[in-house]
């Protein structure tokens, strides 16, 4: 019988699996340490709801958004579950507010560095390890891309992305309570434009632009093991 199973398995190609866990660990990762940081940030300015809903924890399947992730996977841009906070819990609501949406993509910026660095520095010990140094390589490459794809996706100013929020706290108090009424309607219009790929031309570039800047962290921490 084990016999039978070894054959079965040295039969399967077992390529596809593993490119689809080099996209969904990365994807996961992304995710779930955006939503965090998020939460913490909200928890240090005062507001207690991400931390009461069980938000503030590295556990992905509490941030996960099943379409947002298949979004990400395939088109390489997507979301989490938006963890929740309520902003008159801060001492200054507005400001409060756009600190902690920030918080998401800046957190995806630094993670993306991390993930660059580690690359850079076993790329050379990594790429002489077989097939599983490749597909670590892979992964860490793949991680600190859709990190840098997260973070300039969501600073996009449609809600309910990030950059909404840091763009509305600009607005006078009439305005700003007006919109953030209307925010859960952005995700029709979001569902819309990452669909029908309208600004996925403007996307690529922007994180292409992005990531070429940041890849230089990559060459540095490469320059360390020569």
């Amino acid at each position: 019988m084990i016999d039978t199973f070894k054959t079965i398995g040295a039969g399967l190609d077992w390529s596809a699996l593993t490119d689809i866990l080099i996209s969904v660990i990365p994807a996961l990762l992304c995710i779930t340490f955006h939503e965090l940081c998020h939460g913490l940030v909200a928890y240090r300015l005062g507001d207690n709801t991400a931390k009461d809903a069980g938000r503030l924890t590295l556990n992905p399947i509490k941030h996960i958004d099943i379409m947002g992730l298949l979004m990400m996977i395939v088109f390489k841009f997507g979301w989490a579950k938006p963890v929740p906070v309520n902003m008159n819990n801060f001492k200054n609501p507005k400001s409060g507010m756009a600190i902690t949406a920030l918080a998401g993509p800046v957190s995806n910026i630094f993670l993306s560095v991390v993930f660059l660095f580690i690359y850079g520095l076993f790329y050379v010990s990594l790429s002489t390890a077989g097939n599983f140094g490749e597909i670590l390589l892979k992964m860490l490459l793949t991680a600190a891309y859709l990190s840098c794809a997260l973070a300039v996706f969501n600073i996009i100013p449609i809600p309910p992305l990030d950059g909404s929020k840091v763009l509305f706290s600009l607005l006078p108090e009439r305005e700003y309570y007006k919109l953030m009424r209307y925010e859960r309607y952005g995700m029709i219009l979001l569902l819309i434009i990452v669909v029908t790929g309208v600004l996925t031309s403007f996307l690529t570039t922007g994180v292409g632009w992005v990531f070429d800047k940041l890849f230089v962290i990559a060459q540095w921490s490469a320059s360390l093991t020569v």
